[in-house]
């Protein structure tokens, strides 16, 4: 095998980022990727319909930092697109993440946005939870009281997760908005939007530099005798790398169902949450969000599973536990400067995809430092 100064691991979103600035320093560098395809699970493709499906779910690109959005900019053409979710409870369609007019429709008000924050805050005074937070469920209602809590939350969050709410840490919860205006975005950030083209041909424009080569439908580990770099950057499961010495760590995992319809639209928006009824979580259809022009509509419902692909990492104390022994080995690993251990996966670590490339971009840019 030809020689290559440095082997990325996975050719997802933080393994392509980092193999594009470590060949733009002049490093020789093979991504290895298991999949027979680029990408990860922002990999996309045009269905039969002309439509781009997200192969693994859907992908909306947010950021609020702007060396990012710059980065990704070299490489695809954005959309302007802005993601609207609703919610569907108690029979009704309604606006999520919560905001004002979530509150209208649920408990048959005619609030304002000065009223707002008072009114959840009164509904905050008659729950109970924890003080400060030990679980999802103390965050959640801490911030919106237990009606909102149970008809939006807490059965979405049981069939994604398959356990119970007040068993997953605090931190999951972080990533839930609410707003006291009737902004019915999922996202605020400056930057949002679609690669035009598809995120598959964003990570394609990415790795091509000829200082990159790419080795599909290999699985590293079966090949890691044969290669004698100076940098190992992995990027696929913490717990797989280390041959599972301390114990398997916990991911969860989402079956895809996808259909074409002979309709031009299937619901009133992008993507429909359903919290309370039917074992999928949500519905997307995808021409909503691309934009694209088709007779026909493509959607995809989502099934939580504890089996198939690694989506999701499981925040809990036991899966805590078994993280902190693991990234005791890549430390050792990561002082010595042979390896990186970047993305979602390999630092068992929840990751939005623009926070994947933020952390790929830092972590390589000191790796760059010190040597």
């Amino acid at each position: 095998m030809a020689f290559y100064d440095i082997v990325v691991v996975g050719g997802g979103l933080s393994g392509t980022t980092a193999a594009r600035l470590l060949a733009e320093k002049g490093y020789k560098v093979l991504i290895v990727e298991e999949k027979k395809h680029l990408a990860g699970q922002i990999y996309d493709y045009k269905d039969t319909a002309g439509i781009t499906v997200h192969r693994y779910g859907p992908h909306i690109f947010h950021t609020k930092i702007e060396k990012v959005w710059r980065f990704v900019n070299r490489f695809a053409e954005f959309s302007n697109f802005q993601h609207h979710v609703l919610s569907f409870a108690n029979g009704n369609l309604i606006n999520f993440p919560i905001n004002r007019n979530t509150l209208n429709t649920v408990f048959g008000l005619q609030l304002s946005n000065d009223e707002v924050e008072d009114f959840l805050k009164q509904e905050v005074e008659k729950s109970t939870f924890n003080n400060p937070p030990q679980s999802f469920r103390d965050v959640v209602v801490s911030q919106v009281g237990e009606h909102l809590y149970r008809l939006f939350f807490e059965h979405y969050t049981q069939k994604q997760w398959a356990c119970n709410p007040e068993d997953l840490s605090p931190a999951l919860a972080g990533r839930i908005p609410v707003r006291t205006n009737n902004d019915s975005r999922y996202f605020t950030d400056k930057y949002q939007g679609l690669p035009i083209n598809g995120y598959t041909a964003m990570i394609n424009n990415m790795i091509a530099h000829e200082n990159i080569a790419v080795l599909l439908g290999i699985d590293y580990l079966s090949i890691k005798e044969e290669l004698n770099p100076q940098l190992i950057v992995y990027t696929g499961e913490l717990d797989r790398f280390f041959g599972y010495q301390y114990g398997k760590l916990t991911y969860r995992s989402v079956k895809l169902h996808f259909q074409t319809l002979d309709q031009e639209q299937f619901q009133v928006a992008p993507v429909v949450n359903y919290p309370n009824d039917y074992d999928y979580t949500r519905i997307t259809e995808f021409k909503q969000m691309t934009g694209e022009k088709s007779p026909k509509t493509t959607i995809c419902y989502e099934y939580p599973s504890a089996e198939g692909l690694p989506f999701y990492t499981m925040p809990n104390q036991e899966n805590d536990r078994l993280r902190e022994r693991y990234m005791q080995e890549v430390k050792i690993l990561e002082d010595n400067k042979t390896h990186l251990f970047i993305g979602r996966l390999a630092e068992y670590k929840y990751y939005n995809m623009d926070s994947a490339i933020d952390s790929a971009m830092n972590r390589v840019e000191q790796w760059l430092q010190k040597r």
